[in-house]
């Protein structure tokens, strides 16, 4: 059986590209991994993933937080559905609340607000989303760029633990 990291070793850059697409929605930091090929081991894919992340341009690092799904997105499938899967389980009211939350952030800083949601509940979502509105534009930017860069990475280590 041939490992995830041997299959994307073995694609060509355009459909290596194509697929890296999946764990970051920025065409550059895609681009940057399929050109950092061969991986060869779990460890290098993901010490690529990370100096992709830090190398991208401001721009790259945009489109990739523009391409996240919204939390609490009913229509999100796939990964993403599975990382924020702690918003199936919450209240109404709650739910409620981080969609007013969620709306207030896209006013104040133009972009979804996003978080590493694996493993944390809808009631801290919510909590972490009303305590960032409080950021200003600088710091909250530089916050959910970690937060893509820790979600990309968790993503990677589901894809090299599943294969």
């Amino acid at each position: 059986m041939t490992s995830g990291v041997s299959r994307l070793d073995a694609l060509s850059s355009d459909e290596a590209a194509r697929e890296l697409l999946a764990f970051c929605g920025s065409d550059e930091w895609a681009r940057r991994m399929a050109a950092a090929r061969p991986f060869g081991t779990p460890a290098r894919l993901l010490e690529a993933a990370d100096l992709s992340w830090s190398a991208l341009s401001a721009a790259g690092r945009l489109q990739a937080l523009s391409r996240h799904p919204r939390i609490g997105d009913p229509g999100a499938s796939g990964q993403p559905a599975r990382e924020q899967s702690a918003m199936r389980d919450a209240d109404a009211e709650t739910a409620r609340d981080l969609a007013l939350a969620n709306r207030d952030y896209e006013e104040r800083f133009g972009r979804i607000f996003i978080v590493a949601a694996a493993g944390r509940t809808a009631a801290e979502m919510l909590a972490l989303c009303r305590e960032r509105l409080h950021n200003d534009a600088a710091t909250e930017l530089e916050i959910a760029a970690e937060e893509q860069r820790r979600i990309t990475r968790l993503r990677l280590e589901a894809f090299v633990r599943e294969t």
